[in-house]
């Protein structure tokens, strides 16, 4: 008996053997609130990198507001006085949020279409 040819989408997993190529096609609504949330980070990051003062002012003023609704206020406070830091910080995990999320936008999208 000669032996399977290897599926590079199987694995072991914990003893068991997982074959990625047998997924389900996910629904049509989890496919859209997952783009919707993939659009609200996108937005987010188009702010920080093409508006940045106004982007910055807004999450100034929601965090001087009264009364805060933030538990963690002062901490991200601190974080804002120094705005080139901050902004610096923020623009390379923007970066890395970007490649991930366009990434797992691609898969989720090609889990709808080519699923079964």
């Amino acid at each position: 008996m000669a032996p399977s040819p290897v599926n590079l989408l199987t694995f072991k997993l914990c003893g068991e053997i997982v074959n990625f190529s047998n997924f389900d096609k996910p629904p049509l609504g989890f496919v859209l609130v997952f783009l919707f949330f993939s659009l609200l980070f996108l937005s987010n990051t188009y702010k920080l990198w093409f508006k940045t003062d106004s982007y910055y002012q807004d999450i100034y003023n929601s965090l001087t507001r009264s009364p805060s609704l933030y538990p963690f206020k002062e901490f991200f406070l601190k974080r804002l006085k120094n705005r080139n830091r901050w902004e610096v910080g923020q623009k390379i995990f923007s970066v890395i949020g970007f490649v991930a999320v366009v990434g797992a936008d691609v898969f989720v999208i090609s889990a709808w279409i080519f699923g079964k």
